[in-house]
């Protein structure tokens, strides 16, 4: 059984109840005994004192019989109050049980205990030593009070003090899970809403007002969570469906060129040629599935391995002539700026496919015979490789999107030579990025677009 946060609280709060009513028990019975016993120890001298003054002025027999009588009316009947004399003379003796006195032992103030025949508790005493005078010998008067009464009346504190402390405790026990439960209902509240959603509901929210502060910033967290979470399902969604396009469309040619190609007889140079452009198709479609792998990898956390410090500007310039041809077809330039001298740790396959895919980008939407520019900046510990063109201006709008996957600006647009990209090569970008402890920006105003990387700087 799964552990109640209700039952322990309300476990816990008897478990403070108990200690809190022992440690004020244990105190209380403590001031209780110190007070009988000041209240024993006060009774005993007020008795000891007045009978060792009668006493002390007894000089002869017959007086000690009268101190003797004053004695006895001093003793009541049942026995709590009790007087001895010891001494050497037998006249002059006092008291029942003398034999026990063989036994008994006192403190240096006088005080001490002994235990009677008959009696199931001991006597407190007090002593004191009386010179002689006269005939009478030096005696020891000796005033004891029985402790039973005492030992009773903490014997019942005790027991009060017990039926009283348990009965707090389960009373706060069953407080506690009241409370507790009371004060939990905004939690089973949250809970059951919890329990409600459902994946067509991920626009549904916790309702947060009228919540404790604790519990209304638990559920400002989950809401943002769940936005989180709705924005994520939309894209895959979105990524779904873009994918189903894009796989659709060289499918689709190749299905159609293979039933032309069979539809009736047809000469070897005929098939050779349908072949060509099926081959052309799956060569998209690889594409498609090797860029998908290499995104999901990247989404997994892979990061870049076989890290070389390299001079970057190497690296550029190496990705730029890779597209002579294709700047020489346009009539375009490709200039190099910023830390010719600036190195990192790099994946240099990473980085050229990053790299290609931002100049090629560029070259399709940049005016033939345009100058490109490919800027290397230093900046807060990282080092940014942005490709500059000209060319139509992007709508604020669409920046912040240009590297989702499948994101077009505009579907309609296609490079120079008519084949549509597939709408991966920002997305791929960013996982390059990434995987190099970096990150993407874009900005576009005044007819000049750029889009950059960065890397972790060495």
């Amino acid at each position: 059984m799964k552990p109640s946060i209700t039952r322990r609280l309300a476990a816990m709060f008897a478990l403070a109840a108990l200690a809190t009513f022992s440690l004020t028990g244990a105190v209380l019975y403590r001031v209780l005994d110190r007070e009988l016993t000041a209240h024993q120890d006060d009774e005993l001298r007020a008795n000891l004192q007045n009978t060792a003054y009668s006493i002390a002025h007894v000089a002869d027999t017959e007086r000690w019989a009268r101190v003797k009588e004053r004695m006895d009316s001093l003793n009541p009947a049942n026995g709590r109050v009790r007087f001895w004399v010891l001494s050497d003379d037998p006249r002059f003796q006092y008291g029942k049980g003398l034999d026990a006195f063989e036994r008994f032992s006192q403190d240096a103030d006088g005080g001490g205990r002994i235990s009677l025949p008959g009696q199931q508790q001991s006597f407190r005493t007090l002593s004191q030593h009386i010179a002689p005078l006269g005939d009478r010998p030096a005696v020891r008067l000796i005033a004891g009070i029985d402790t039973a009464p005492f030992a009773h009346t903490l014997d019942s504190f005790l027991g009060a003090l017990a039926v009283v402390g348990w009965g707090a405790i389960v009373l706060v026990m069953g407080l506690g899970l009241w409370i507790t439960r009371v004060g939990l209902r905004p939690l089973v509240r949250l809970s059951a809403e919890a329990q409600a959603l459902r994946p067509r509901m991920l626009s549904q929210r916790l309702q947060a007002t009228d919540l404790p502060v604790e519990l209304s910033d638990l559920a400002q967290a989950f809401n943002g969570a769940l936005g989180r979470l709705e924005d994520a399902y939309q894209q895959l969604e979105a990524f779904n469906a873009d994918v189903a396009h894009e796989l659709r469309t060289p499918l689709a040619n190749l299905i159609g060129g293979t039933q032309v190609a069979l539809s009736r007889e047809r000469s070897a140079p005929e098939f050779q040629e349908a072949l060509q452009s099926n081959l052309e198709e799956l060569e998209r479609l690889r594409s498609i599935v090797n860029d998908m792998l290499f995104l999901a990898r990247a989404d997994q956390g892979e990061a870049a391995t076989g890290l070389v410090d390299t001079r970057v500007a190497d690296e550029v310039a190496k990705t730029v002539e890779f597209f002579e041809f294709v700047l020489d077809e346009s009539g375009g330039a490709v200039d190099i700026e910023g830390d010719r001298e600036a190195q990192a740790p790099l994946d240099t396959a990473l980085f050229r496919r990053a790299l290609s895919n931002l100049l090629q980008n560029a070259i399709q939407h940049a005016p033939p015979g345009s100058r490109l520019a490919v800027a290397i900046t230093p900046q807060d510990g990282a080092l940014w490789i942005g490709v500059r063109n000209s060319g139509a201006p992007i709508a604020p709008e669409h920046l912040p999107r240009l590297f989702d996957r499948f994101y077009r600006v505009d579907p309609a647009r296609h490079d120079r030579g008519g084949h549509h990209g597939h709408g991966l090569g920002l997305a791929i970008v960013k996982a390059v990025a990434r995987m190099h402890g970096g990150s993407v920006k874009a900005d576009s105003q005044g007819g000049v677009t750029t889009i950059a990387f960065s890397v972790a700087a060495r």
